[in-house]
């Protein structure tokens, strides 16, 4: 069977690596050559599988910024979809150390932009910082984001910079047109949905590999389709669900049509109006709209 991995999703595992050398303060020389190797493989005007393939690993270490230690890596995950050693780093390095580690954020908000955004790398935080989405996290004002960008901008490889500004170049062309988000009242129904039936037991089970030593499957996950959009639900398994005791409280709602998948968060609000209420995390006026309409139609039912 033909290896399917793209040059994309290689150069992504490589960039991955470096982000979380980086946050372990590893020697930057070696950071820089996981990103530069990264910037290899997304230049290769052909898949880099098919070069592995046909000429194996040696083929790789010809390119430039290739060494035979990340060719290893790159051989791996080719053949196994996986990679050691960033399983390795991974167990070692939280998201939220990573962000932390760009200036101007700090471990406060980098824990904020995990949870609210589920952003685990340097590359999708960067595209948050260009789509909109970081504004929507409490404490990151146009200042602030616009220190962020030119932080990423000098931590990141070029070629990943690229790749990100225009995949947000793209959702703020269509920002108004097919890529609309689902209502809230659809995306609260989604979350009804999956929490009935993780409680019934009525849902397939995962075993995520981040804060589950024992490899226990225990993580319920739903998939649907409703109005033409394809949705994945689960709840949340950040760090700091974890610490809040909240891993059965947030949903996390995956949304995808015509190839544009984004996220929201859906959770018990805990404070102001709408306390005690399922709400969307980063469309309050949406929310307070749908309980306010749901409200007077009561209203209206009793009359």
């Amino acid at each position: 069977m033909a290896n399917t991995k793209t040059n994309t999703q290689v150069a992504a595992v490589l960039e991955q690596i470096a982000d979380l050398l980086e946050a372990q303060n590893e020697n930057p020389f070696r950071v820089r050559a996981y990103r530069d190797g990264a910037g290899t493989i997304r230049q290769l005007d052909k898949p880099v599988a098919s070069l592995v393939e046909k000429d194996g690993l040696e083929a790789l270490t010809d390119l430039p910024n290739i060494g035979q230690g990340i060719a290893a890596v790159v051989g791996e995950y080719l053949s196994s979809g996986k990679s050691s050693v960033l399983q390795d780093l991974e167990a070692k390095v939280s998201p939220e150390k990573v962000i932390a580690n760009v200036p101007g954020i700090g471990k406060k908000l980098a824990g904020r932009i995990v949870d609210q955004l589920h952003i685990e790398n340097l590359e999708e935080l960067e595209e948050a910082a260009h789509d909109g989405r970081l504004e929507e996290v409490e404490g990151f004002g146009s200042g602030r984001i616009e220190g962020v960008r030119t932080a990423l901008a000098g931590m990141l490889s070029r070629s990943a910079r690229s790749q990100q500004k225009s995949r947000s170049a793209d959702r703020k062309k269509t920002a108004h047109k097919a890529d609309d988000p689902p209502s809230v009242a659809l995306l609260l129904e989604i979350d009804e949905e999956y929490r009935k039936k993780a409680k019934t037991g009525d849902l397939h089970k995962i075993a995520p590999r981040r804060f589950n030593p024992s490899g226990e499957a225990w993580l319920p996950i739903m998939n649907a389709k409703r109005d033409g959009w394809n949705f994945t639900a689960l709840y949340s398994n950040t760090q700091q669900a974890h610490q809040l005791g909240k891993t059965d409280d947030w949903v996390v709602i995956y949304y995808e049509r015509d190839g544009k998948e984004r996220q929201h968060t859906v959770v018990t609000e805990t404070k102001g109006t709408l306390k005690g209420k399922r709400v969307v995390r980063g469309r309050e006026l949406e929310n307070r709209e749908y309980y306010g309409a749901k409200s007077k139609q009561r209203v209206r039912n009793t009359a």
